[in-house]
């Protein structure tokens, strides 16, 4: 028998195919198209957004330069009388924004955690739709429900506070025995409108918890909540926090809920149930920009630049932390 030996010396591969090929071509006419459209949509935004504050800016240096350091110091709010005092209109539309967020903020990530982890598989979808369609529901739909139903029902609560928690500033009305149209009613409408904002983003995030280690979790004995504490909400920390950002921005723009139920008073107090309290940089605008003077026209597109870059600073706090959570994940 002879036995046939391949030929050792002789390469099996022609020597070429040792060789890497070069993936890299030159991109046709269509890439580079399509790069152009990508690159000309994004500048575009960033001209839009540097348009507007440039806008704002002109439009608001009036105000801007006869009020100078009375923006910080005026004692009221009075642009025909050059008074720029801005901190009741900011504090009242921060105070909203922060109410809404800390009474949304645990009714959405339990919702969250509802719906990725407890509730049954077939139920999932009908709720992840039902918090999407709260998304769609229009601003004034809010506003004229938080005004005929809200503002009625929290009288109660609120009456409740002033009685046996009033040694806490905040719990406090600034005209005994009223506690309609205030910030509390107006933060617990806007709660409602965060609520949708806050458990998408939670529940894209905890959904990308690693299986197995919450898998693992389980099966060395641990309970579901016990999975939940020490495997998805760390994991997930950073998105929350994000959401919860991105919900403040959401909740310092509110308007058409701020103007229907909230008083036209506007003074600078800690108390933040009841009317005649705390004002709002939206309420101000919305009301007041038509009939105001020249210099009551400036002072308000002033406001409309300190909430246009508090909004984006806060969008962009939020980005950051977002992006974060994501790089922690790959």
């Amino acid at each position: 028998m002879t036995l046939l030996a391949p030929d050792i010396g002789t390469p099996r591969f022609p020597a070429n195919d040792d060789v890497p090929i070069n993936l890299v071509r030159k991109p046709v006419r269509g890439d580079r198209v399509f790069n152009g459209l990508l690159a000309g949509s994004s500048a575009l935004v960033l001209f839009l957004l540097v348009g507007i504050v440039v806008f704002l800016f002109v439009h608001g240096w009036s105000a801007l330069h006869t009020g100078g350091l009375g923006l910080f110091t005026d004692k009221s709010w009075n642009p025909d009388a050059h008074l720029f005092d801005i901190w009741p209109l900011l504090a009242g539309t921060i105070a909203i924004a922060m109410i809404s967020v800390v009474l949304a903020a645990p009714i959405s990530i339990a919702l969250a955690l509802m719906i990725n982890e407890y509730a049954p598989r077939p139920l999932r979808p009908w709720m992840t739709g039902v918090v999407d369609l709260l998304a769609t529901v229009p601003s004034i739909v809010y506003g004229f429900w938080g005004l005929q139903l809200i503002s009625g029902l929290q009288a109660a609560p609120a009456r409740w506070l002033v009685d046996h928690v009033s040694f806490v500033p905040f719990f406090r009305t600034a005209t005994p025995g009223q506690f309609g149209a205030s910030i509390f009613a107006c933060g617990l409408i806007c709660t409602v409108t965060l609520i949708p904002i806050i458990t998408s983003i939670s529940r894209e995030v905890m959904a990308q918890a690693p299986r197995d280690v919450c898998e693992a979790a389980l099966g060395l004995g641990g309970t579901r909540w016990g999975m939940v504490t020490d495997v998805i909400l760390p994991f997930s920390r950073n998105g929350i926090i994000g959401a919860i950002l991105l919900a403040v921005g959401r909740g310092l723009g509110e308007t058409m809920i701020v103007v229907l139920v909230l008083s036209r008073a506007n003074h600078l107090t800690s108390a933040l149930l009841g009317p005649d309290g705390l004002g709002s940089i939206p309420f101000e605008i919305t009301t007041r920009f038509d009939a105001g003077s020249p210099m009551a026209k400036s002072a308000l597109v002033l406001l409309g630049l300190i909430l246009f870059l508090t909004t984006l600073v806060i969008n962009l706090v939020a980005r950051a932390v977002v992006t974060r959570s994501s790089e922690s994940v790959l």
